[in-house]
């Protein structure tokens, strides 16, 4: 049963005693249910369409491209990447702020530091690069891709091989790099057919190149007659004539690509050794035997 007190016995009951409030801020109350609570301010997004283009022709870069967008500290802290695209033509929703928008393409790349606020931005970064593309062949026999690799170096000073920017290159890869002259090396084999190239990157274009090697790949035997069948597990080096050491196999008849010249073979076989003195000649592949009787 509830308790009713009227207005005139209120008067009656004595005066609670007043304690000393706490320090402090004082509680806020308890809002009611019945109230909604106040909107979130939500800020708006605002869309940032981007694009890159070559430097001096102004041409738009359509394939290739990473797009980073970065939040701006205004600090020496590892900047927080807040969106990325591959598109050519990215469209970045953020919300409003300062940012760093960067674009690679390639070893080449571009930034751009914007200030967003309102309304939709339109950004456009300028890229100074172009692209190498290589082959190599001997002759006019092009060399099959498995058997060729490149290197690209950026020259410093007196030293052509100064800086590596990328090794084992594949023939008809589109090498993206920054407007310059780079230093192209291309390894024919894994031995000594080696060729060099000075080659200028310009913006907007890509440069093709053929390296041609004069080489030529040699098939190691050791045999006990002409034209006979080789000895297995036959330890082969190959030498200069002043000694040095070119290649090393282990075989019945392994194969070096060796460049144009003339080289020493010798060959090592049941604690016995052969030698032969060869001469390579470029785009002449050839077997070379060592025959057991030429040694005994």
């Amino acid at each position: 049963m509830g308790l009713t007190v009227s207005a005139a016995s209120a008067q009656t009951l004595p005066q609670p005693q007043t304690l000393p409030q706490p320090f402090g801020p004082a509680v806020p109350g308890v809002p009611s249910l019945s109230q909604s609570p106040p909107p979130s301010v939500v800020a708006k997004q605002v869309a940032v369409n981007t694009r890159a283009v070559f430097s001096e022709t102004n041409e738009p870069i359509r394939s290739g491209l990473v797009w980073r967008v970065f939040e701006d500290r205004g600090d020496t802290s590892q900047p927080n990447i807040v969106a990325r695209s591959n598109s050519p033509v990215p469209s970045f929703t953020l919300s409003p702020g300062n940012y760093i928008v960067h674009v690679a393409y390639g070893f080449a790349s571009a930034s751009k530091h914007i200030s967003v606020q309102a309304g939709n931005l339109n950004e456009r970064l300028v890229v100074s690069a172009g692209a190498l593309k290589l082959k190599g062949a001997v002759g006019d026999t092009p060399i099959p891709a498995s058997r060729v690799t490149f290197s690209v170096y950026v020259p410093e000073a007196q030293n052509s091989e100064g800086r590596l920017v990328i090794a084992n290159a594949k023939p008809d890869e589109v090498i993206r790099l920054p407007e310059g002259t780079y230093h192209v090396v291309s390894t024919y084999g894994d031995a000594n057919a080696i060729m060099r190239s000075d080659l200028k990157v310009e913006t907007g274009k890509v440069t093709e190149a053929t390296l041609n090697h004069r080489a030529a790949t040699v098939t190691l035997k050791l045999v006990a007659s002409e034209g006979g069948e080789a000895f297995a597990g036959t330890a082969f080096s190959v030498l200069t004539p002043g000694g040095d050491v070119i290649r090393e196999a282990i075989g019945a008849f392994p194969s070096v690509t060796l460049a144009e010249g003339e080289y020493v073979l010798i060959a090592r076989h049941e604690g016995k050794v052969h030698t032969k003195d060869f001469k390579v000649e470029s785009g002449l592949d050839r077997d070379i035997e060592v025959l057991v009787t030429d040694n005994p």
